[in-house]
């Protein structure tokens, strides 16, 4: 049930980011003069203060905070399955090298290195700011993936590959890795989440590239215009409710996933249906 409703959600806002700019066709940076309006049947969203249509900006500001989000796990992902795989499969020096700098940055606080990084890229675009995230949200899926390697590796089928004469890189990629697949989409997700909020929270405070629509920049300028102490809510609560709710549709399905590999999990589920029976 739980994977059905995230499933719904992240589908929703999937064709709000694909399809909706083509639907819609207006330009959400055009400026007009029904500023500080309510929703109304012309701006069914209301208008920010220079007379910009707020869901216009929704629309098309899916499409860049889903994009940052997808694009910095894709390569968060990336370079935890290459640290963590590789580092639990060859242990000794290798591993303690890749552990080490695991570690460093699982101590470093993220917000505040994205925050320096972010203020010093000489161009703020989405691949920027979305390898900025990415470099700083990797090491805690290297570290859940280096320890279910280390158990996966000593199974029977990774010994046979191993005396039928398999290369290392192939036994990780092909034999360890699809047996963690599991663990790597609840990673995914999760790093998805963080970097939406992440992406947030860079526009919020300037350290994006403004001039793109996202929702994070869509808060940034509500708070410029103090939205907030006008009464304007329409231009500040549809941005903050779509995080909040694309964050719940990735934690469902993430929940879900966990639920179906986790063995664990599914043995306590059938005992609670047993004790309510």
């Amino acid at each position: 049930m739980k994977i059905k409703i995230g499933f719904g959600i992240l589908v929703f806002f999937a064709l709000m980011a694909l399809v909706g700019p083509l639907l819609i066709g207006a330009d959400p940076a055009a400026t007009s003069e029904d500023g500080l309006q309510g929703p109304s049947a012309e701006h069914w969203l209301g208008t920010t203060q220079t007379g910009q249509d707020i869901l216009t900006q929704l629309v098309y500001g899916a499409r860049i905070s889903m994009g940052v989000g997808v694009l910095s796990a894709v390569i968060a992902n990336l370079l935890a399955i290459l640290v963590g795989l590789v580092g639990g499969y060859f242990g000794g020096a290798v591993d303690e090298v890749l552990s080490v700098l695991t570690n460093i940055f699982l101590v470093l606080p993220a917000l505040p290195l994205i925050i320096v990084l972010a203020g010093y890229l000489p161009q703020r675009g989405v691949g920027s700011v979305a390898v900025v995230i990415a470099v700083t949200g990797w090491a805690w899926g290297a570290r859940v993936l280096r320890a279910q390697t280390l158990s996966v590796r000593r199974r029977d089928f990774v010994q046979a590959a191993r005396a039928s004469g398999e290369g290392p890189l192939r036994i990780i990629f092909f034999e360890i890795m699809p047996v963690l697949l599991p663990v790597i989409a609840t990673s995914f997700l999760a790093t998805v989440v963080a970097a939406i909020l992440a992406e947030a929270g860079l526009s919020f405070l300037g350290l994006a590239d403004l001039s793109t629509v996202s929702w994070g920049s869509m808060l940034y300028f509500a708070q410029n215009g103090q939205a907030l102490l006008i009464g304007a809510w329409w231009w500040f609560i549809p941005p903050g409710l779509c995080i909040a709710l694309i964050g719940t549709g990735l934690a469902l399905v993430n929940f879900g996933i966990d639920e179906i590999a986790n063995p664990r999990l599914r043995t306590v589920k059938v005992k609670v249906r047993k004790a309510r029976t």
